[in-house]
């Protein structure tokens, strides 16, 4: 059965997660659309802010001070938005943190702590999710990574966590099928998000830790989420620097090994020693309302290859493939001549160069389409915008 789902400003969405990063921009980006939210996370203050100022500005929201990893967390969280709103339509499990350092050297009871927010804390929501939307219909939304498909050298664990996200998620979404469920079950796969992800994060690293290029505005994820909340998506990943790096592990695995162990290994280390270690998310509520985070490179507020792959426009999507392939095609050949003489970082955005002749091929494709453009989330239309340094 084909899920129906309604249109966002008729929508009672739950967000775990809900107070810094994306779950805090996705939760106000979804108010300003009419949705009613029904928010979870551990620090309550922040929470208390977060719907005040929702209220002030004419929003409907509620809130939930509690932790995800424990195992009746997801069925109170449903009971709160039954007894406030009468049930809820989308279920958006958003909580995670992560842990950086060597995987010997990470402790076990991190690793299985890890898992107890990541991915248990996703499984029990999406069951409850499950529960409640099989007779109404409805979305559940799970946060998982590009690291979903690839590991991030020093992140191994947090890796194997969005691993296994995306693996109950593609089974979930099988099961419900199968039974003619009408509830769609989508994946959403950013890249580098600029949030407080690495500063919230267990660091057993000798420096602070950082994103590596290219990362993307928070803003761009919120956009994803709120159009998987109106429209059935199977995935979506967000970043066109993601889809390269899931391309290479398909295309060029062993040559991915060796750019996380010479290069991206280094640029995921900041300049700066580390905080002390007791400061981290993993072990306590740091929510503080942050939307961003510590990346000092140049984020990219848009994502032309996200907006083009939730694009309506088949058009406009047969023409990202046709120069994402052309693009990919270049990108792996300069990165085997670089590997043959001595490897050295050769960056995604190289696309660029390999892309110009297929810029006017685009943007004919996005012409042709504009008249059918699907907008159910009242995206800012910046989001469209092609940008050099941004990747197809």
């Amino acid at each position: 059965m084909t899920p129906k789902l309604k249109k966002l400003k008729n929508q009672v969405i739950v967000i775990t997660g809900a107070s810094s990063g994306i779950g805090l921009v996705t939760a106000r980006m979804a108010a300003k659309k009419g949705a009613k939210l029904v928010l979870a996370a551990r620090s309550e203050e922040a929470l208390r802010r977060l719907v005040e100022e929702i209220r002030q500005e004419g929003g409907e929201a509620t809130y939930l001070a509690i932790d995800v990893s424990e195992p009746t967390a997801a069925r109170t969280i449903a009971e709160k938005a039954q007894a406030t709103y009468g049930g809820f339509d989308t279920w958006i499990n958003n909580a995670g943190v992560s842990i950086y350092g060597k995987v010997e050297e990470v402790p076990l009871e991190d690793m299985r702590q890890l898992f107890e927010v990541n991915f248990w804390g996703l499984v029990h929501g999406s069951l409850e999710a499950a529960k409640h939307l099989k007779q109404k219909g409805g979305a559940i939304i799970n946060v998982g990574s590009i690291l979903s498909d690839i590991t991030a050298i020093l992140q191994t664990i947090y890796s194997a966590s969005k691993h296994a996200v995306k693996g109950f998620t593609d089974g979930l979404r099988m099961e419900l099928e199968m039974d003619g469920a009408p509830i769609s079950v989508t994946l959403i796969q950013p890249a580098a998000i600029d949030t407080p992800y690495t500063v919230h994060a267990k660091n057993y690293m000798e420096r602070e830790a950082k994103h590596a290029p290219p990362a993307y505005a928070p803003e761009t994820v919120a956009q994803a989420i709120l159009h998987a909340c109106v429209k059935p998506e199977r995935s979506i990943v967000v970043g066109g620097g993601g889809r390269a790096f899931i391309s290479m592990e398909q295309w060029t695995p062993r040559l991915l090994d060796k750019f996380m162990e010479t290069s991206f290994v280094k640029q995921e280390k900041a300049d700066y020693a580390p905080r002390p270690l007791h400061q981290n998310a993993l072990d306590k509520p740091m929510g503080a309302l942050e939307e961003r985070g510590n990346y000092p490179g140049h984020t990219r507020e848009t994502s032309f290859y996200t907006q083009a792959v939730t694009s309506k426009g088949p058009v406009l999507k047969a023409a990202l493939a046709v120069g994402a392939g052309l693009a990919l095609a270049t990108w792996i050949s300069k990165q085997r001549q670089h590997s043959g003489n001595g490897y050295r970082t050769v960056y995604p955005d190289d696309y660029d160069r390999s892309r110009s002749a297929n810029r006017s091929q685009l943007g004919s494709a996005a012409t042709a389409s504009s008249s059918h453009d699907y907008d159910p989330a009242g995206h800012d239309h910046r989001y469209s915008e092609v940008h050099r340094d941004d990747l197809p």
